[in-house]
């Protein structure tokens, strides 16, 4: 049976920080659903071993820092129409608040916050996009529907780009772009896996979870693709949180 209606056969999709994590998963199963894929970050050689795992022809891998205006502009520059984009690359840094410090801050919204919100509105200023396109931002459950204590930076700057999902959403529906976001919890990548929580902390902060693991890149890659594919085409300005069920408690 050849029916698939998460097929993304036929669709050019943009995935930045594809170098590594949930962004590197999207990569990859986006590329076995028949996508043809635009893959970015800024560490060349982390995005290779990406672009050689992709399945299929066609592909582009661009280097590019977000956060530089105009490295943005070149990459709304050079790429085609899109069908899909998923704004992904994002940093964390965990402080209480009383050791917050504007350069932590400014980096963390630059690259969290800022350069999605631009990415997006040079690829519509210079309409790259197709009709029934989808735009898939990352955000999180941290900040936006669970708060801890340390992650105001990080949460601030995912609530923020929670905010600004819900504004395209209003915004571009008549151009006919989706746009929605996905709220993870915490998961297994290089972004966490920084030695900040003794085993021990890990092991508790895991048993908060319903279901007892941390996420893995592909369970969330599976729910950004539900969002670029043609299976979600009623679906505009939600936000789908995938957390084991944290943000039920």
């Amino acid at each position: 049976m050849s029916y698939n209606p998460f097929s993304l056969a036929g669709k050019t999709i943009l995935i930045t920080g594809a170098s590594s994590g949930i962004g590197r998963a999207t990569a990859i199963e986006c590329s076995k659903l028949g996508a043809t894929l635009i893959i970015t970050a800024r560490n060349e050689e982390r995005l290779n071993e990406t672009f050689t795992q992709l399945e299929g022809k066609g592909h582009q891998k661009i280097i590019a820092d977000l956060t530089i205006n105009d490295d943005i502009d070149r990459l709304a520059n050079v790429i085609p129409p899109l069908d899909g984009l998923v704004n992904n690359a994002g940093i964390i840094k965990t402080l209480p608040i009383q050791f917050i410090n504007e350069n932590d801050f400014v980096n963390i919204l630059r690259t969290n916050t800022l350069a999605p919100v631009f990415l997006t509105q040079r690829i519509c200023k210079k309409k790259k996009y197709n009709r029934n396109a989808s735009f898939v931002f990352i955000s999180s459950i941290g900040g936006v529907f669970v708060t801890t204590p340390g992650n105001a930076m990080y949460g601030m700057s995912k609530n923020a780009i929670n905010s600004f999902m819900k504004f395209t959403a209003l915004e571009f529906a008549p151009k006919g772009i989706r746009c929605n976001s996905v709220n993870p919890g915490t998961v297994e990548s290089p972004l966490i896996n920084k030695g900040t929580l003794s085993q021990e902390d890990r092991e508790k902060n895991i048993a908060k979870y319903p279901l007892k693991r941390y996420g893995q890149p592909q369970d969330v890659a599976f729910g950004i693709i539900y969002l670029l594919s043609d299976a979600s085409a009623w679906v505009t300005g939600a936000s789908l949180i995938i957390d084991g069920g944290l943000a039920i408690l």
